[in-house]
């Protein structure tokens, strides 16, 4: 007699784990942030000039924090769910 194995499909996992979603919802909170901090200055009056559109914030903070955004997220797809802190 043969013993039959009974046949279950693959099971279906993610592509990524918990913790790798979590670190994109840092990242895409970090780009919003960004470009929440990069609207604005502008007049009221298209005829008028603001000086302010050349802040530090809208200049230099808000794009460093894009980028910076950028940057977590191509850490959270590079980061091993599956690792274990230790040996490996």
């Amino acid at each position: 007699m043969k013993e039959t194995k009974e046949q279950q499909p693959p099971l279906k996992e993610f592509v990524f784990g918990k913790k790798n979603y979590i670190v994109m919802g840092i990242g895409l909170a970090v780009i919003a942030l960004g470009f929440i901090l990069m609207a604005g200055g502008g007049s009221d009056d298209p005829n008028v000039f603001s000086e302010e559109i050349y802040n530090f914030r809208r200049i230099r903070l808000a794009p460093t924090l894009v980028l910076l955004g950028f940057a977590i997220e191509v850490y959270a797809i590079l980061l091993n769910p599956n690792r274990k802190n230790g040996n490996n």
